[in-house]
């Protein structure tokens, strides 16, 4: 049972004093940045598909 003890104290000490948390403007950016990838991967992965769909219809077509 100390061992758990430990664990839990040696948690919250971490994260109250060697934790350093973002201030709201970092925290802003941060967010705009991951928004910025999603939406670039969305559009990549939705012209892939718009391909791949375009290129089984050709294919099917043939046959």
């Amino acid at each position: 049972m100390n061992k758990v003890t430990n664990y839990f104290r040696d948690s919250i000490k971490e994260l109250t004093d060697k934790v350093t948390w973002p201030n709201w403007e970092q925290l802003q950016q941060s967010t705009m940045i991951v928004l910025g990838a999603t939406l670039v991967i969305t559009a990549i992965v939705g012209l892939m598909d718009l391909v791949a769909a375009g290129g089984l219809k050709f294919i099917y077509k043939l046959f």
